[in-house]
């Protein structure tokens, strides 16, 4: 495997009504921070992604948030973290994110979330990076997803392959163990094609 540095994590502006959605938010974000790996995600200070910081700057790690300005209000800016960077629209968020990232993990959320996991799937089909995607499915949470992926393929629109572009687990503690069993990228990111 290759080595991690730093991890994009995608998750909610809200926190949602599973108490272990946050729970498992706390968990990962103190595990990146024993494991000195930078946590990228949103840069807000709300929601899933307010609690998942909030753990990685109190075990004493380190925090880039990525926040377009339209929604620097919205989600509110996370004034704590080790750098917050304000852009100018959600496709530069995405692509900074991609850019300072070894790697991506996918907790629960909402509509953006989901936006963010497809789009970094879909940019490692097309050949864009091979950095590893780990979903995490908190208490069943994305089911539906792997099983709209897997009736997607049944109709012919996917190759069966296009599951082995990102790894499932059922819990955070799972995240470390898939990477440690990744393999290193066989291609070197292209960002300049994004």
């Amino acid at each position: 495997m290759t080595a991690i540095n730093s991890l994009c994590v995608y998750c909610g502006s809200q926190v949602g009504n599973s108490p272990g959605h946050a729970e498992a938010a706390h968990r990962l974000g103190v595990m990146m921070a024993e494991r000195d790996i930078v946590l990228v995600y949103g840069g807000g200070k709300i929601g899933v992604m307010g609690i998942l910081a909030d753990a990685v700057i109190d075990a004493g790690g380190r925090v880039i948030g990525i926040i377009p300005n339209h929604l620097q209000d919205s989600e509110v800016g996370h004034p704590g973290v080790s750098e917050l960077l304000i852009v100018d629209s959600m496709h530069t968020r995405k692509r900074k994110m991609f850019e300072l990232s070894d790697g991506f993990v996918t907790l629960p959320g909402g509509l953006g979330t989901l936006d963010e996991t497809f789009e970094i799937i879909t940019w490692k089909q097309l050949g864009l990076h091979d950095k590893p995607i780990i979903i995490v499915d908190v208490d069943g949470y994305w089911r539906p997803l792997l099983d709209l992926v897997q009736g997607i393929i049944a109709n012919g629109y996917a190759r069966p392959g296009v599951v082995d572009l990102f790894e499932v687990v059922p819990s955070v503690e799972g995240v470390f163990e898939a990477l440690e069993a990744i393999p290193a990228p066989r291609i070197a990111a292209r960002p300049e094609r994004i």
